[in-house]
């Protein structure tokens, strides 16, 4: 009984934090169709030939502030912890989602408004790895780890399908077509927020603050709350690992940087999330309206029923690596893997651009190299979200030591930003500059990552959080020994085996 609650509890807790992955796929995916609405340009009153700056700014601004927030976060959650920074992160997303929706007539209070919005879910980026990782049991870690990928897949996707509602069901002059979408983003920051309420803090990071006494209690009730050897053990292991990180860091924080094999875990926090955007995945979704509106049909809102089902593609793939794949096929063999599978469709892409330009349909004929793009480019996204959708977020919030994990994180979580970033500026010049060579510049990276994967990532299937140390040569053992088993314990676990000896 106690395995199958924990079990329960351990999804439960991941899928509630996850929500924080939602919110910040759905606000980057439902921007982009809200944009595209004449509703929304005769509100906020700017000219067709500001629509340019006005999208780029919209994106552009939200990047910032995810930016600036992966690391104004990290000191207010190691002095306030997990549960109580993702409410305070909720909160702020929430205010920055209230000022985005009502109808101002400003763009600067829109701009204001996606700014705290991104504080907010940048946030949520170094935290949800964080606290997933620190409650989740090493066996099933990869799986829940995976689901940050999952509910990112699931808010694009009914970002999607909500700006096919709106654009159906609303007139261009009525502004709940824009509203409604941007508004419905307050229903999961809400539910983020009340959900943290209800589960307790990271038993890892109790710990760490000397709390042992409340983080064994958090542990027993995430591991199902029946007391057994294996709860003991691993409650042991934790404080053995966190002892063993002040005494080679001498209990400074930044010395902890600056060892050799943190150094290097930050390297890869920092490398991961580039090789991410270095996939091409994020420069395909620019593309990829460009590609589905040659299907045969001028129709915008076609246009968005076949992204709708883009979206669903990409659900589809990650849950498929979730349930199935995640925690028995380790992390370097998926990775290189999708990377050799995107390397190859982005190769065929580029091949099919360049023999066969892709021209707008006229609404009647279907031209066949627009279904193979189509279809090669569904194909990219069920890969990537088999592979790097999910990995690198798994990987950047197990890697880390319990010290120095949330800087860890927010190194990891602002490249993906910058990079992201990077790669949204960069890629409508190089389509339009370089054309179908684009393509073919990412199927290289694609080949290319291959060798950095074989080269750099260290396997980290089926080992504690406290092993890391030993898998980055940091240690070569944890110090856990019949005494210190005993030692670990929470003082009231003491009084009760006494009672029990007695």
């Amino acid at each position: 009984m106690g395995s199958r609650l924990g079990t329960f509890r351990a999804i439960y807790l991941v899928s509630l934090c996850c929500i924080g992955s939602f919110i910040f796929a759905y606000d980057t995916g439902i921007v982009g169709g809200v944009l595209t609405l004449k509703s929304f340009q005769n509100d906020f009153r700017y000219s067709s030939k500001q629509q340019v700056s006005v999208n780029s700014n919209a994106v552009s601004i939200l990047q910032g502030g995810a930016f600036f927030g992966c690391f104004l976060v990290w000191p207010v959650t190691a002095r306030l912890g997990r549960r109580t920074t993702l409410v305070i992160a909720a909160g702020i997303f929430i205010v920055g989602s209230i000022i985005q929706v009502v109808k101002t007539h400003s763009l600067g209070a829109f701009y204001a408004g996606r700014v705290i919005a991104g504080v907010g879910v940048g946030s949520a980026t170094v935290l949800v790895p964080a606290f997933s990782a620190e409650m989740a049991p090493k066996h099933m870690r990869g799986s829940l780890g995976s689901c940050f990928q999952l509910f990112f897949a699931t808010g694009v996707m009914v970002s999607y399908w909500v700006d096919y509602g709106a654009k159906v069901n609303y007139a261009n002059t009525d502004s709940k077509q824009w509203q409604i979408p941007i508004g419905l983003q307050v229903l999961p920051g809400g539910l983020l927020g009340l959900g943290m309420l209800l589960v307790p803090e990271s038993a890892r990071w109790l710990a760490r603050k000397g709390r042992s006494e409340q983080a064994y209690e958090s542990l027993l009730w995430v591991r199902g709350g029946v007391d057994s050897p294996e709860i003991r053990a691993e409650f042991s292991e934790i404080q053995a690992g966190i002892e063993e990180e002040i005494r080679v860091s001498e209990g400074l924080t930044w010395k902890e940087l600056l060892l050799k094999s943190n150094l290097y875990r930050l390297f890869l926090a920092f490398t991961v999330q580039m090789c991410a955007q270095l996939t091409g995945n994020t420069s395909l979704a620019y593309y990829a309206p460009q590609i589905f509106g040659t299907v045969g049909t001028s129709s915008d809102t076609k246009n968005l029923f076949i992204t709708g089902f883009f979206g669903v593609v990409k659900v589809v793939g990650v849950a498929t690596f979730v349930l199935f794949f995640a925690d028995r096929v380790g992390r370097r063999l998926p990775m290189m893997v999708g990377n050799f599978a995107m390397g190859s469709l982005f190769l065929i892409i580029a091949c099919i651009s360049a023999t066969h330009p892709l021209k707008k349909g006229d609404g009647n004929h279907v031209a066949s190299s627009g279904i193979a793009s189509v279809f090669m480019v569904y194909l990219e996204a069920f890969s990537y979200n088999m592979s790097w959708g999910p990995l690198p977020w798994l990987y950047i919030g197990e890697i880390f030591p319990n010290r120095i994990r949330e800087i860890g994180i927010a190194v990891g979580a602002s490249s993906q930003w910058l990079w992201n970033f990077v790669f949204s500026q960069i890629t409508p010049h190089a389509i339009a500059n370089i054309g179908w060579r684009t393509f073919l510049m990412f199927a290289i990276f694609n080949y290319a990552i291959i060798a950095y994967v074989w080269f750099f990532i260290k396997e980290t299937s089926g080992k504690s959080l406290e092993e890391m140390d030993i898998v980055f040569g940091q240690i070569d053992s944890l110090p856990v020994g019949k005494d210190h088993e005993e030692q670990g314990l929470p003082p009231s676990q003491h009084l009760r085996d006494s009672q029990l000896h007695n």
